[in-house]
């Protein structure tokens, strides 16, 4: 009997200590609270240093696929077998946050999915970078959006957007009345209601497509990224208010590029139909 008792008891332990497992918050996700570190180049909490903060950070300073990359057309292979972007997105209640560091987006119950090589990964936020992250043959544009995804297995897969100077975009027209309940003040939200995150336009069928990291801490790697090939456009206004809402005192949040390190950048460009 005591033996019987003492399985019974080592089996509810066990599942229970699985049960505790799925309490535990993801790493993988980008963090919530941006203070601790900065892009401040040379400070003791900048870009060089972020690997050295927290153990669980160490992969910004030695991970071998870090993001964010230049695209340059001299390394990328222009391929056709990636097929089309497939967006299956849907209108959902969000929340408007300021990090400290940029401006985010988060749908609370997701707002639709993407397939990506087959994975089905749900929409969870938006966040902005001035200037932009990514780069093409060297040169970096005035913003950069990040729509980041999460599949059930918690693998990550960012699409990337990169915009000039130009006409205001719609999307950021739409809710930037907002940032000024969140100006100034880390950790402020404001709820926004629904958000169709189908506003976001796209205006390209060309993309990158590279394996990489999460641009800011823990920058974990396993990352699938696709970047639009089409640089869209953004008021001036609008980049000033992003990076004028946080508080981090530094004129950009964007982290220095990365080494590519001989990995593969596809750039997928659909066949022309003849007819």
């Amino acid at each position: 009997m005591k033996k019987h008792s003492s399985s019974s008891l080592s089996i509810s332990l066990t599942f229970l200590f699985i049960f505790l497992l799925y309490l535990i918050p993801v790493k993988s996700q980008e963090v919530e609270d941006e203070k601790e570190f900065s892009y401040i180049e040379g400070s003791e909490n900048g870009p060089k240093h972020w690997g050295e903060i927290h153990e669980e950070w160490a992969a910004c300073s030695n991970g071998n696929m870090q993001s964010p990359i230049d695209l340059l057309n001299e390394r990328v292979e222009v391929v056709e077998h990636l097929g089309r972007l497939k967006r299956n997105y849907r209108p959902s209640n969000a929340t408007l946050v300021n990090r400290g560091h940029d401006i985010m987006i988060n749908w609370t119950d997701g707002a639709g999915t993407i397939t990506v090589n087959g994975t089905e990964y749900v929409l969870r936020q938006c966040h902005w970078h001035s200037p932009s992250e990514h780069s093409i043959n060297g040169r970096r544009f005035a913003l950069e959006v990040h729509l980041v995804h999460e599949s059930a297995d918690k693998k990550i897969a960012v699409f990337g957007i990169m915009y000039t100077i130009g006409r205001a975009d719609p999307f950021l027209s739409e809710i930037l009345n907002h940032v000024d309940e969140i100006m100034n003040v880390g950790d402020a939200r404001d709820e926004l209601g629904v958000v169709d995150p189908r506003h976001i336009k796209l205006g390209s069928r060309k993309y990158y497509r590279y394996m990489g990291s999460l641009t800011t801490p823990p920058c974990t790697e396993g990352v699938t990224w696709t970047i639009l090939r089409k640089v869209r456009t953004v008021s001036r206004e609008q980049v000033t208010k992003l990076r004028e809402a946080v508080h981090d005192d530094s004129e950009m949040n964007a982290r220095p590029m990365q080494p590519t390190n001989s990995r593969t950048v596809q750039l997928y460009t659909p066949r022309d139909r003849k007819y």
